[in-house]
Formats: structure tokens, C-alpha cells, sequence
């Protein structure tokens, strides 16, 4: 990757972008077919990018390369997967395949932190599925498992 990625604040007229990243973030098992792209339109995945920008704990950074967007990473404070209580926003991550395993997820998730931490949030959390490579880079960022049921973990990273 010869040109340098350059983070930063999604622009409203992005917004629609998180639908993509969303869709990406969904964890697909080797051998398992994808699911339909419109699977974001369902009510507990809509609670990630509905009116995003207007609640709390909402905030997104980008990751660009040679000026396209490859990468996102948002937080808000929702009732999802890796909710945990109403004063700690939920994570989501997702970078385009091409672009993952290059150290830019971590980057992102840095870069994420340190907002939230600035912001004056005490702890942040997700759910990943156990099988999902990207339980370490998690890990490797500071997150922990807090909670867990038969296929996720529910990780809290405290700031």
C-alpha cells in the first residue's frame, strides 16, 4: 500500500456509506454463503446507521486510501449486541476485504478511543463472534471479555 491512509470525521453526505460498512462488518463464516445485502434494513442491524449523527455517543472516523473511503469505525449509545448500559457507547468496525489485515482496522480503532476518551466516556463495547479473527486485533487494542453466550463475546475496553 503505497499511498498513506488518512483518517478522518465522516461527512454527512457519507452517511449513507455505514449501510456498506455495516453490511461488511456482518462476520461470515469459511464456507457459509453471504447473506442479502438488504439484511441492514432489518430493525436490530438499523439501530447502527438510523439518523446516525443525531444520538448520543454517535461519532465516526474514516479511513481513506488514494481518496475512496475503504474503512469505518462508529460508535453510538444503542441497544444492540454488545450493549452493556446507557453510558457506554457500542463499537462498530468494518474496513473493505482488500484493505483488512493491514494494521488500518487498528489505526481506526486508536484513533476512536482517544475521541471517546477526550469525550469523557469511561468504557466502550462490542460483540464479536467468537470465531471472528478479529477477537485479537480487539484485544490487542485494550478490549476484554466481559460477557459471552454461545456464539459472541460481549468485550468492554475501559478508557
Amino acid at each position: 500500500m503505497k499511498n498513506a491512509i488518512e483518517f478522518r470525521c465522516i461527512r454527512e453526505n457519507e452517511l449513507g456509506l455505514l449501510k456498506d460498512f455495516l453490511y461488511e462488518a456482518i462476520f461470515i463464516p469459511e464456507g457459509v454463503e453471504p447473506p442479502p445485502r438488504d439484511i441492514v434494513e432489518k430493525p436490530e442491524l438499523r439501530v447502527y446507521t438510523d439518523g446516525f449523527g443525531t444520538k448520543s455517543g454517535d461519532n465516526c472516523l474514516v479511513a481513506i486510501h488514494d481518496g475512496k473511503i475503504v474503512g469505518a469505525v462508529w460508535t453510538r449509545i444503542m441497544n444492540d449486541y454488545g450493549h452493556v448500559d446507557d453510558e457506554t457507547p457500542s463499537f462498530a468496525i468494518s474496513l473493505y476485504k482488500e484493505y483488512r489485515r493491514k494494521g488500518i482496522g487498528t489505526r481506526l480503532m486508536e484513533e476512536m478511543l482517544e475521541i471517546l476518551r477526550d469525550q469523557g466516556y469511561k468504557r466502550v463495547s462490542l460483540a464479536v463472534q467468537k470465531a471472528n479473527y478479529a477477537v485479537k486485533m480487539y484485544q490487542k487494542t485494550g478490549f476484554r471479555i466481559m460477557n459471552e453466550n454461545d456464539e459472541e463475546f460481549i468485550m468492554v475496553c475501559e478508557l
